[in-house]
């Protein structure tokens, strides 16, 4: 079953998912506020721009044109205005031009802006003595249409800065979680060094002893030994930079899967397929890689009860295209290891590979999570589930660099 820890982990993730969604959505309709409000302000600044310049043109009292021009019309210095008697452009004002245009260009620069204000805003009309109208064109402030943008760029922030943190947080979490293996793995190996020196003393002597001369036990203890040693080995290599040397992987697998079919229930069967040439090489650390297959194929004889098949295929495989580097990606070789046993659910494909997830009632749930940390960190490689169905079967992939 799931650990608290991961289960906990989870909902740490969900609860930061929603407070950051809340956070977009307060901040997208406070900022849409902001924009309407500043909107109807501008509109009421260019209903009295209007009405102004109207005044002024129909107006024939001069004593309050200084204070209307300087007041009215002249403080609009944000709103982008041109003025048109329907076919020619009168005035300009606020308006973002290149410098330096010829006179024809700036005129073509105009007329375009205009087609684009006509688009956002209907003209303000001003009517005039004679039957004549001036029409005002305009559009949104500079500082209106940051301020559209703004909280996409707020949330590109915002978001930028949680990925950061997550990606922060999930490197010290597993710099964490790889100290806390390898202190356990040193201590394991160093753990073990003591007993298994001891009985490498008692099997010399119990050789050289004429009471125990041509005795089983002598010889099954020597088994045991060399099994601790690699144990050890393998435990020493987790708590150490693992060498990796180019090993014929036919041979290696064959090996492993030896060593396992005279500890398990002879109801099952080990199968080894290949499409490679038996002299293929794969760049592995053998010990280490044993761990991995025996784990694996342990895990697949309980879940089929100690009855049924296990089918290891060797295959080539395309390597991924690296992104972040222009250099070509080692070619790789894979092991597909297939049981018939009981099959994951598509929901638990991930779970299985999550350190406390067991289904045993006296499992620890570390296997696998060791097998993938073994591949992946170790041998630069991949481990995952090629394919489950549920009462059939369960295919584990493995892929190796050569």
């Amino acid at each position: 079953m799931l650990t608290p820890l991961y289960d906990q982990k989870s909902r740490v993730k969900l609860l930061i998912l929603v407070l950051a969604l809340l956070v977009g959505l307060v901040t997208m309709l406070y900022t849409k506020r902001l924009i309407q409000r500043l909107s109807e302000r501008e509109q009421q600044q260019i209903d009295l721009y209007a009405k102004t310049l109207r005044y002024i043109i129909t107006s024939e009292e001069s004593s309050n044109m200084p204070f209307l021009l300087e007041q009215i019309i002249n403080a609009n210095t944000t709103i982008p205005v041109i003025l048109t008697d329907g076919e020619n452009i009168v005035d300009t004002r606020n308006l973002s031009l290149r410098a330096g245009l010829a006179p024809a260009d700036s005129l073509r620069q105009i007329r375009a802006l205009l087609l684009e204000m006509q688009q956002r805003h209907q003209p303000i009309v001003i009517e005039l003595p004679g039957n004549t109208r001036n029409y005002i064109f305009y559009q949104d402030s500079v500082l209106l249409r940051d301020l559209r943008t703004y909280p996409w760029v707020q949330l590109g922030v915002i978001a930028s800065l949680a990925i950061m943190a997550y990606l922060s947080f999930s490197y010290s979490r597993r710099a964490e979680q790889n100290r806390v293996w390898v202190g356990l793995a040193k201590e394991t190996a160093h753990q073990l060094g003591t007993p298994l020196s001891s009985l490498v003393g008692w099997q010399s002597y119990l050789r050289e002893s004429e009471r125990f001369h041509d005795e089983p036990i002598v010889e099954e203890l020597g088994k045991d030994i060399k099994r601790l040693e690699i144990i050890t080995e393998r435990f020493s290599n987790i708590g150490s930079v693992p060498v990796l040397k180019a090993e014929n992987l036919y041979h290696t697998t064959r090996n492993a899967i030896a060593y396992l079919e005279s500890r398990v229930s002879r109801k099952v069967k080990f199968t080894i397929e290949t499409e490679l040439p038996l002299d293929t090489p794969a760049c592995l650390n053998v010990p280490l890689f044993d761990w991995v297959v025996e784990n694996i194929c342990k895990n697949a004889v309980d879940a089929m009860d100690g009855r049924g098949s296990i089918t290891l295929r060797l295959r080539r495989v395309r390597p991924r295209r690296r992104w972040w580097t222009r250099r070509p990606a080692p070619p790789q070789v894979a092991i597909d290891i297939t049981d018939t046993g009981k099959g994951i659910p598509k929901n638990k494909l991930e779970s299985v590979f999550l350190p406390g997830y067991t289904t045993k009632k006296r499992g620890w749930g570390l296997g696998l999570a060791l097998a993938r940390r073994i591949i992946e960190n170790y041998h630069q490689g991949r481990l995952f589930v090629k394919a489950s169905e549920v009462g059939k079967g369960t295919t584990f992939r493995l892929v190796l660099n050569q």
